[in-house]
C-alpha cells in the first residue's frame, strides 16, 4: 500500500542531499550540547573570571569548527550570552587598576 506521505527526498530544497542535510543536523545538535554545556558550567560551576572566559574561548573554538563562516553570528547571539552569564554567576570583569595621569611640575 502506497504512502501519503512524501519520501524524504521530494521535501528537500533543489541540490540538497539527504546526506547535508543529515550533517547539518548533526552539527546542529552538537551546537545546541556545546551552548548548553557552556552555559551549565557557568551558572554552577563556581569559577574564576579567567576560568570562565577559557571556558568560554573553548566553546567558540567549537562552535567554529562545526560552523566556520559563522564568526558574526557566534558574536552577535552567544557572546553576548555567555558575558551575561558570567557577569551574573562568575562576576564582573573587573578592570585594571590605572593610575592617575599627574602633570609635570615645571622646573
Amino acid at each position: 500500500m502506497p504512502s501519503s506521505r512524501r519520501s524524504e527526498t521530494e521535501n528537500l530544497p533543489q541540490g540538497v542531499t539527504p546526506e547535508a542535510l543529515q550533517d547539518e543536523e548533526r552539527r546542529a545538535r552538537r551546537l545546541r550540547l556545546v551552548v548548553d554545556i557552556t552555559s551549565t558550567v557557568l551558572m554552577q560551576g563556581r569559577l574564576t573570571r579567567e576560568e570562565a572566559e577559557d571556558i568560554v574561548a573553548t566553546a567558540r573554538k567549537c562552535v567554529l569548527d562545526l560552523f566556520p563562516d559563522k564568526e558574526d553570528t557566534f558574536e552577535l547571539i552567544l557572546a553576548p550570552r555567555f558575558e551575561r552569564l558570567m557577569n551574573e554567576f562568575v562576576g564582573p570583569r573587573v578592570p585594571k587598576r590605572i593610575l592617575p595621569f599627574r602633570p609635570r611640575l615645571p622646573r
